[in-house]
């Protein structure tokens, strides 16, 4: 066998070695929370109960309360001001649990040891399962594993051929199916050959066919695409048997048939049919061209892509009649995306996933004869894709077929591969296989081979006979595979089509019907054998066909003959080919000569021309086809075989010569085609690495080659990197290259000629351990051994036949394995290396010999080798593990492994190219990148293998060239972000903790630490006694820190120099540092190793001084409390303290000498100047690394042991200490619960684009790896990812949030499902809780520090303020019960601290615990009211009364209702009843006052939240709203600065309503409370007296007078002490009192304000303010004289509420004052609409009259509302003060309605019997008051007798006419109307029949003499003025009215006559002197029935 085969086929069969070590995963790299394994680790999280999250939405819920109490109007709400009724409420409710002996008096340090316990109990392990990953685009330490070599394939199409039926069946018809790409020109596939002829057709062709091999039977075939595009079409040509006739009239007969008219036509087709018998019987086994289509095959995909069906059915036709052939649908996708899909661009192109299409195909094209070629083909396909198609015009051959194409399953059943080798899973070989279909690709295709294949295609194009005497017209070319030249030397190897045998000797073209010069289309395929000798060739023969039957004619006769030998000078002969042809049979020996010799005495068509074309292709991984490759292999295997002399095309090489030849023959690959090399790039690298591992011996001598197969090497992957782009990873390593390291690479120490051993060798796999170092082994490396391809073991003892046996029993029997399993467990032994001629087994090791050439190589060569400096690292890393695994020395210690000489090779080339990186960062950027990580990764490596003290010396002198470079450069950034990959990468190994030595103690030994052998470095274990260390240095980074803890000193270096605001210019680095921290904590965190507790805390030791780096950033955080209660972080500190020496963790100088690096003072260059001067402006951190940087704080506080940090802390100075409180008041803020729906809003948000674009961009500009290397990364398709959650860090920058949405590794969903959003959730929750936690874990050490040290307790404020602030935040039931249990310690221990010091901090608190006792949730309930019990208590014990907190309460509630939005009083309503039962079970206090005093404040507190309450639910009615801030406001008379804020409150309202006198009045209220409050305060002259100053504004003011018992003394602290209680407050308040009175209209008020103000401006001397104020008067003066008769004021109306759905309101009158001009109907259309809305518009009535309402007679269910119209009322006397009309509209309380009605029950009557009922109501205030609608407290009626309606209505009639007439200026058409009323005779009830009526005869009684003669008086008086005003109008009318003044004089005179003899009847009675009468004031209505309703 060849050995160039035998190598090719050993390189795809022999098993790989793979390096495997047992930790590698635990290292940064596959750090579990960085990738999707985060979720698994998450499982079993408790679910953590979130008040936010409980609570309904808040607009349903408030419905369903609103419901709620219209439903249940119990007896909770009677009446307000029910104060005893709120109280049963409350006694009678149910508390929640009490918390068990709280009361009792426990030591402290008992208690703080309990809520230890229970604060530790159950937490979560595991802090960064919970803390989603920085967003980093891909972590820089994690080396992918590279893709298993393995077979490439496309996309894959799986098509099917269901059926195919033509008009008539007549006889049998093959098919065949073939991709073909228009735009490459190029058949991209192989033929699928099928027929789906019935067993009666393929009967009729017994005698031609042998039987039908299974493999010939297949109708379905995978198609593989690897450039899919839209120009690929899926051709189908048809044949037929050979018969008599052009193409066109055989296939005349299906074109005229049809299938319906086969009764009609049943002669002709049996007469067809007996045609057909024949020529089948005499021509069955040639064929002839019959018909095509094509199906464009894109169109299918996308369309069936578009569909919603399962399946798509598409027909596809032809003809004129059918519209556009190419792609008649089913309407279902007609011309939807048929236009817009033809665009090219392979984009649309994606076959992986399109729905599966069942396609019709109803019409063929008839096959020209004479264009048949495929430049025929492709013009017309070409052209089927234009509308106007030359082929529509044809006529077409109808038929079906049906097709199936869908995506192709992974691992299909049944499937043979192009060499029909049965692939894996093929469980019964009697199955319909499918076939694998074999791809050309239509462009090259880089791949290396995996599999042995070896294939020829041959396709016959054309022949020309035209000038070949004789006959020959129906040609037919044979074709046949020879290995002799005797005919029977025909080899088997052709494949066979369908229906037939699977391999055959020889095949047929098709027949053109007399055609002499006739084109072929036939590919025939041929199996190569594995070895070819100079006689394999290929015959042609030529015949001709007699298609007719004649007598003695044979039906085939030979007419010429060609050949084509297989070898040419040993390589493989392929290519197109134009022969001659002989007319004779070719001579002996022809087979070794080309038919292009011309050979002596032959005959040859034409002369000699070339009459025949023929292509030959070969798809084979044996054979190169490339000159240069196959030049290097042969000369290999001639060394190897020692065969000499070489033939190599037309050379004879000779040993002597060799040397030479061989050296230029490796130089010359750089010269050979890419796609080859690649190809056999397993291989090519096997031989050069041989090469300089065992160097041949030439003639006697060694000849060394190791340096140029260095340089080859270097060349190759130079090339395949430049080519190849598209194959890198992010480090630029390409994947081919990587997966040769990886699986192929393997050390060559068997001797080429021995077979590979079989599975006997050790057995096995061995494991080996890389770092010996803890008590069990840790790291082994599987030696993975592999074995491809083969479902059996070779054997090869037999000796093998042939060739291809030999290759068949190699690879195995005719499975495949697609799986790629290489990968069994079984080792190989060093096989005795037998010594054969001319080849010594000289034994270089080849790391050995890579670093020595590495080293000393220079120039291109050198920069080639830098360039791709990963492979030659992982290379020689790769073969040390398998020297030392193979030479047993794993065991070895370290020191001994490796050879001296090698070391320092490995020293030296680590040093040149760390020089390299600093001298070349700024030229070559992205080479340096490279070079850089393939370094580090280098070194991470070495520390598996080597001794780690050498590996640490290089990793010190790497920093050494670094450093001293950073000195000289102004801007550091680049290379320090260099330093960072370099040193993450490196801290990336899965030992990084071990390497540390967390152990030992912290004296120094010699830095850096020598590798301790395994034995004592067990023994250390993790127990040594750290409390005798000087105690700062484990938290600072110390130089023994660093010396003992290497790594880690060097990781917290880097984070300190970079985070230094000093340290200008490293901006754009922080990110990149905490991430590097970040991911370190986060894999020691899920490292099961440590999963411990005590060996937690060694780890955490290593990260000790990191609390002290980040307290150095705090003014650099992002201030995540600033979106939360809008107030900054509290800072403890000023900010100039931060930079005072006291403060600093670390000592500058201390800083220098760990930074090693840029930073002493005095040498900077000028550029790092810049910033530092101007008043160190802190720039701020990211959102996103100030979230990395904390999670890193909590977790080594979380972890670190307590002791250490107690002794710490009370090292630190009160600054420092308040300084780490900061950072933990941040670190609540931060990792506050953002709640479920603030996750179901981002969701909503667009799709999920990068986070925090602040920081992407601040990197981008500020950190000069820049943009291009961002770039760089994208172009290679590594988008930047970032996982959950950390969307927006805490409240990340609002201004950002826009862009900032949740990204979610590889969910490229545009919506998470709601699972997601709960898990989210949940996560988030139990980060809060554990974050949390870990804040009150560390509070709980400081105030520990402090009690114990009895010093600091300044600090202590600090600690409270954390606690309260993590009250205030979202928080969880867990975390709050802990957190209050700690407040509560807190306040026990220091009572004074809250209640002498920290005041702010004690209302604080009280507002934190009431919010909590609101809470929904019953746990955080019942320690939120034990925390506020016992706060009173301990107030209470200090002084015997609990003020402060009281008051602070209530200060509080009030605050809370008012702001909170879903704030529940029931559960409020459960906690002051909790807090009651406490005061009555306290049995230590029962015999003091504080039981009453609490039950006191909780009633208080319980009538204030029912009003607040109510409040909300009337947030629609302004009335009511009003109503009850009313309530409230009074409710707070005891505390004036709650007072005063609710009537702001209520002002504020107004305005907003335009109520400008209502909010005057609320803003005259406020002014005199604080009168009240400053005269208490200090006594000045000039300021109001209180109250009683403002009486002339307002009547109502005396109400806030100071006078009630328990008013608070406004000394008290915190009474008072808003800025409106002082002298500028009350001026603020007056001036805006006058304001709003001057926008009411109110002028005269205004003058009242101001009268007020003028003396505080007086005594102040400030002419200006005096000035504006004077101005402001005359404005106000000059108005009231101008609006003069305009001025409107208000209308009032009295509304009476009837109805239990009313409520509150139920029985309530109300006077209601509506703006100016209101009319009835607007306002009962408002009132009916708003009720309506609120109870249901069928269930609201408007009574209509204002008659007294009877509640009996009211339907229960219903709401009635009453309204009526009323006008101010005044007695007599008061109209002597009120003439103005302001006078009459200001200071109103009483108002009058009246009610027409008869004694009979009717409203109107008859004059004589018509009554009136006077209503007067007196309002509880007067209008304007600080409400607009007040209650009616007093109502009296008076009744008038019907003469007294009559003496009314008469005078008011008089008045109108007095009025009229008087008018000035006059208005003719008023006095007019008047007028007419009065005299006009048709007037009903007009004044002459009230006359008739009243005045015709003296009244019998009596008591009515007087009303009589009132009246008698009051029509005198009427016909005067009728009088005047008849003169009146004479005067004002014009000549077209004359006529009208006559008529309205005529009715006069008649009127006055008619009145004439009733006016002068007097009555005598009343003129009698009898007795001197005194005059009452009142005298009639002193008569008149008058009844009091009180």
């Amino acid at each position: 066998m060849d050995p160039h085969v035998r190598d090719c086929i050993r390189s795809y069969t022999e098993d790989w070695a793979i390096v495997n070590r047992k930790y590698h995963k635990l290292g940064t790299g596959f750090n579990p929370n960085t990738l999707d394994k985060q979720k698994e680790r998450q499982k079993g999280l408790p679910k953590q109960v979130f008040e936010t999250d409980e609570a309904p939405d808040g607009n349903n819920y408030q419905d369903e309360q609103d419901d709620l109490k219209r439903r249940s109007m119990s007896i909770d709400d009677t009446p307000r001001g029910s104060w005893a009724c709120s109280i049963f409420d409350l006694k009678n409710s149910l508390p929640d649990a009490l918390l068990p002996n709280l009361l009792d008096r426990t030591p402290n340090e008992e208690i703080d040891r309990q809520n230890d316990d229970q604060r530790k109990s159950n937490r979560h392990k595991e802090l960064f399962a919970l803390h989603p990953s920085p967003d980093e685009e891909e972590p820089i330490e994690r080396l992918s594993v590279p893709d298993v070599p393995k077979e490439h394939f496309g996309q894959r199409l799986l098509v099917k051929c269901l059926s195919l039926k033509f008009e008539i069946e007549i006889e049998p018809i093959f098919a065949s199916l073939a991709l073909y790409d228009v735009k490459e020109k190029k058949k991209i596939s192989e033929n699928f050959y099928f027929d789906l002829n019935s067993e009666q057709m393929k009967g009729l062709l017994r005698p031609h066919v042998p039987p039908a091999a299974i493999t010939t039977l297949a109708r379905s075939a995978i198609f593989s695409i690897t450039y899919p595009s839209q120009d690929v079409f899926l051709v189908i040509k048809l044949e037929k048997v050979l018969q008599q006739g052009d193409i066109g009239e055989c296939a005349e007969p299906y074109m005229i048939f049809k299938e319906a008219d086969a009764t009609k036509n049943k002669e002709k087709l049996e007469k067809l049919k007996s045609q057909a018998d024949q020529f089948c019987q005499r021509l069955g086994k040639y064929r002839m061209p019959f018909a095509w289509t094509a199906i464009h095959l894109m169109n299918i995909v996308s369309s069936a892509g578009s569909l919603e069906r399962d399946s798509t059915e598409v027909e596809i036709s032809t003809g004129e009649r059918k519209g556009s052939w190419s792609e008649r649908r089913n309407s279902s996708i007609v011309g939807r995306r048929s236009l817009e899909r033809t665009t090219s661009g392979d984009d649309a192109c994606n076959l992986t996933s399109f729905r599966p299409a069942t396609l019709t195909v109803t019409n063929f094209f008839k096959q020209e004869g004479d264009r048949l070629s495929d430049e025929d083909l492709y013009k017309f396909l070409a052209d089927m894709r234009r509308p106007s198609s030359v082929l529509r015009r044809l006529r077409p051959i109808t038929a079906q077929l049906k097709i199936d194409i869908s995506p192709a399953p992974e691992n299909p059943h049944y499937c043979l591969t192009p060499e029909l080798l049965q692939v894996k899973l093929y469980p019964d070989s009697r199955v319909r296989p499918t076939r694998e279909i074999l791809e050309f690709p239509a462009r090259d295709v880089y791949v290396p081979n995996t599999t042995y294949r070896n294939l020829l295609y041959i396709y016959p194009q054309s022949l020309n006979f035209a000038n070949r005497q004789g006959s020959a017209r129906n040609i037919t070319v044979k074709v046949q595979f020879m290995y002799g030249e005797d005919p029977s030397n025909a080899m088997p190897v052709i494949f066979g089509k369908s229906s037939c045998s699977e391999f055959s000797k020889e095949a047929y073209t098709a027949v053109v019907y007399h055609n002499r010069s006739p084109d072929f289309h036939e590919e025939i395929k041929v199996k190569l054998p594995a070895t070819l000798t100079d006689h394999h060739h290929l015959l042609f023969t030529f015949y001709h066909v007699s298609c007719q039957q004649k007598q003695n004619t044979p039906l085939e006769t030979p007419v010429g003959y060609t050949w084509i030998p297989m070898l040419q000078n040993g390589r493989l002969k392929t290519g197109q080919f134009c022969l001659p042809v002989s007319l004779e049979k070719p001579p002996q020996a022809y087979s070794v000569l080309s038919p292009e010799v011309p050979l002596p005495g032959m005959k040859w068509v034409d002369n000699h021309k070339g009459v025949f074309n023929v292509e030959v292709v070969a798809v084979s991984s044996i054979h190169t086809q490339d000159p240069y490759l196959d030049k290097f292999f042969a000369l290999v295997n001639a060394l190897d075989e020692h065969m000499f002399p070489v033939r190599i095309g037309d050379m004879r090489i000779m040993e002597n010569n060799l040397e030479n030849e061989l050296k230029s023959s490796i130089s010359a690959l750089n010269s050979s085609q890419l796609e080859p090399v690649v190809r056999f790039l397993h291989l090519l690298l096997d031989k050069l690495i041989l090469l300089v591992v065992r160097p041949p011996v030439i003639a006697g001598q060694i000849v060394n080659l190791g340096q140029a197969s260095f340089e080859a090497m270097a060349s190759i992957i130079n090339r395949l990197h430049k080519n190849l782009e598209g194959n890198h990873d992010q480090h630029g390593r390409n994947s081919l290259l990587a997966s040769y390291i990886y699986y192929v690479f393997r050390l060559p120490n068997t001797y080429p000629n021995s077979p590979s051993p079989g599975p006997g060798g050790l057995g096995g796999s061995v494991h080996y351990a890389t770092m010996a170092r803890s008590a069990v082994r840790p790291a082994s490396l599987n030696l993975n051994r592999s074995r491809s391809l083969s479902n059996s073991n070779p054997d090869i003892s037999g000796t093998p036949t042939s060739p291809d046996d030999e290759v068949r029993s190699i690879i195995g029997n005719k499975g495949m394995d697609r799986g790629c399993n290489r990968m069994s467990s079984h080792t190989e032994t060093s096989s005795f290396l037998q010594t054969l001629t001319g080849r010594l087994p000289t034994k270089k090791l080849f790391h050995e010999e890579l670093a020595l050439q590495w080293v000393v190589c220079s120039g291109s060569v050198r920069e080639s080798a830098l360039q791709q400096a990963w492979f030659f690292f992982e290379l020689m890393v790769k073969s040390m593990v398998h020297h030392l695994y193979f030479n047993d020395k794993l065991d070895a210690p370290r020191k001994s492994r490796f050879p001296e000489r090698f070391m320092d090779d490995i020293a030296a080339l680590v040093s040149t190219i760390a020089s390299d990186i600093v001298s070349r960062f700024q030229k070559d950027t992205e080479m340096v990148e490279r070079l850089n990580t393939s370094l580090a990764f280098f070194l991470n490596d070495l520390l598996s293998v080597m001794d780690r003290g050498f590996v640490f010396s290089l990793i010190k002198s790497c920093y050494k060239q670094v450093s001293s470079k950073l000195y000289s450069l102004p801007n550091p950034s680049v290379l320090v972000s260099l330093r960072l990959d370099f040193l993450r990468i490196i801290c990336s190994h899965e030992h990084y903790v071990t390497l540390n030595l967390p152990c030992s103690l912290l004296t120094p030994p010699a830095s850096p630490s020598p590798s301790v052998s395994s034995a004592t470095s067990q023994s250390s274990g993790f127990s040594t006694n750290v409390q005798d260390q000087k105690i700062a240095n484990m938290f600072e980074l110390s130089v023994p820190f660093r010396q003992q803890h290497y790594l880690a000193g060097l990781v917290l270096t880097e984070l300190a120099v970079i985070l230094d605001p000093d340290a200008e210019g490293l901006f754009g680095l922080h990110k990149k540092v905490i991430n590097m921290v970040h991911n370190l904590l986060s894999s020691h965190d899920s490292d099961p190793r440590s999963s411990d507790p005590q060996i937690k805390a060694r780890v955490a030791m290593l990260y000790l001084p990191l609390i002290g780096i980040i307290m150095e950033t705090v003014p650099q955080l992002y201030d995540f409390t600033e979106t939360h209660n809008q107030r900054g972080r509290p800072i403890c500190i000023a900010p100039d303290d931060y930079e005072s020496e006291s403060g600093s963790m670390i000592s500058q100088t201390v800083a220098m000498a760990i930074a090693g690096t840029s930073v002493p003072q005095l040498t900077r260059p000028g550029s790092f100047l810049l910033t530092s001067t101007s008043g160190r402006q802190h720039t701020t951190f990211s959102a996103e690394s100030s979230r990395s940087l904390l999670i890193c704080l909590l977790w080594v506080l979380k972890n670190a042991d307590e002791t250490v940090l107690q002794k710490w802390f009370t090292d630190l100075s009160v600054l420092q200490l308040n300084r780490l409180l900061d950072l933990l008041y941040l670190c609540v803020s931060c990792f506050e619960y953002k709640g479920k729906k603030v996750f179901e809003r981002m969701n909503s948000l667009t799709f999920k684009k990068s986070k925090d674009m602040r920081a992407k961009l601040e990197e981008a500009i500020l950190g000069s790896i820049g943009a291009r290397q961002e770039m760089v990364r994208r172009s290679r398709g590594q988008l930047e990812r970032s996982p959950s959650g950390s969307a927006f860090g805490s409240q990340e920058n609002l201004r950002w949030r826009k862009d900032m949405t949740h990204w979610r590794q590889n969910t490229e969903k545009l919506d998470k499902s709601r699972a997601e959003i709960e898990h989210e959730a949940l996560i988030d929750g139990n980060l809060a809780t554990e974050a949390n936690l870990i804040i009150l874990d560390t509070l709980e050490i400081v105030v520990q520090t402090v009690s114990v040290t009895e010093s600091k307790e300044s600090i202590l404020g600090g600690v409270l303020k954390v606690l309260l602030h993590s009250m205030a935040c979202n928080q969880s039931a867990v975390y709050l019960q802990h957190c209050f249990a700690t407040q509560r310690a807190l306040v026990s221990k220091f009572p004074e601290l809250l209640f002498e010091e920290e005041t702010e901090q004690c209302a604080d608190l009280c507002l934190r615990l009431l919010r909590h006792c609101s809470s929904s949730i019953s746990t955080i309930r019942s320690h939120a009211s034990a925390s506020l019990y016992l706060l009173m208590r301990q107030n209470f014990e200090i002084g015997n009364n609990f003020a402060r907190v009281k008051m602070q309460v209530t200060m509080s509630l009030s605050s809370l209702v008012g702001t909170s939005q879903n704030f529940n009083e029931e559960f409020l309503r459960r906690s002051l009843k909790t807090i009651l039962t406490y005061a009555e079970e306290d049995l230590e206090l029962r015999e003091t006052t504080f039981p009453d005093q609490v039950q006191d404040l909780v009633f208080n507190l319980h009538m204030i939240l029912s009003d607040t309450v109510k409040m909300k639910e009337h947030q629609e009615d302004p009335e009511m709203l009003i109503d009850l801030m009313y309530r409230i406001a009074k409710g707070y008379q005891t505390s004036p600065d709650l007072r005063l804020t609710w009537l702001q409150n209520m002002a504020g309202k107004h305005s907003e309503r335009s109520n400008h006198a209502e909010a005057a009045q609320c803003l005259v209220h406020s002014a005199a409370l604080v009168a009240e409050y400053l005269s208490m305060l200090e006594d000045r002259k000039y300021l109001p007296v209180g109250c009683v100053t403002f009486q002339n504004i307002s009547s109502n003011v005396l109400e806030e007078s100071a006078v009630s018992d328990d008013v608070v003394s406004p000394d008290e602290e915190g009474i008072c002490s808003g800025k409106y209680f002082t002298e500028s407050g009350l001026v603020g308040l007056l001036e805006q009192a006058a304001a709003s009175f001057s926008m009411a209209g109110m002028y005269e008020a205004v003058n009242e304000v101001y009268k007020v103000l003028i003396p505080i401006h007086e005594a102040n001397r400030d002419a200006k303010k005096l000035s504006t104020i004077h101005g402001k008067l005359q404005e106000a003066f000059s108005k009231i004289v101008h609006q003069d008769g305009k001025r409107m004021f208000g209308t009032y109306f009295r509304v009476g509420f009837y109805g239990t759905k009313f409520g509150d309101l139920d029985e309530q009158e109300f006077v209601y004052k509506e703006p100016a001009i209101t009319k009835l109907a607007e306002i009962s259309h408002r009132l009916e609409g708003f009720y309506g809305e609120r109870f249901g518009e069928d269930v609201v009535e408007v009574i209509k009259d204002s008659n007294p309402v009877d509640k009996c007679k009211l339907d229960a269910n219903k709401a009635y509302i009453q309204i009526t119209y009323v006008e101010p009322y005044f007695d007599t006397y008061e109209m002597k003060d009120r003439i103005t009309y302001f006078d009459k509209n200001y200071n109103l309380r009483r108002f009058m309605y009246c009610t027409p009605f008869t004694l009979d029950g009717r409203a109107h009557g008859e004059l004589h019997e018509q009554f009136k009922r006077k209503t007067i109501l007196t309002t509880s205030h007067a209008f304007p008051y600080i409400k607009t609608r007040v209650n009616v407290t007093h109502k009296e009626e008076i009744i008038l007798t019907p003469i007294e309606v009559a003496i009314e209505d008469m005078q008011k009639k008089t008045q109108e006419l007095a009025f009229a007439t008087h008018q000035d200026p006059a208005d003719p058409k008023m006095l007019q109307m008047v007028l007419q009323g009065s005299v006009g005779t048709t007037v009903n009830q007009g004044p002459l029949e009230v006359a008739q009526v009243f005045l015709s005869e003296i009244p019998s009684d009596p008591k009515l003499f007087r009303h009589h003669n009132k009246l008698r008086l009051c029509f005198k008086d009427f016909t005067k003025r009728c009088e005047d005003a008849l003169r009146k109008n004479k005067s004002l009318i014009g000549p077209d009215q004359k006529e009208y003044q006559r008529e309205l004089e005529r009715n006069y005179h008649r009127l006055k006559e008619a009145l004439q003899p009733l006016i002068n009847r007097k009555i005598p009675q009343l003129y009698k002197a009898v007795l001197p009468v005194t005059c009452h004031r009142d005298s009639f209505s002193r008569m008149s029935l008058r009844k009091m309703d009180l």
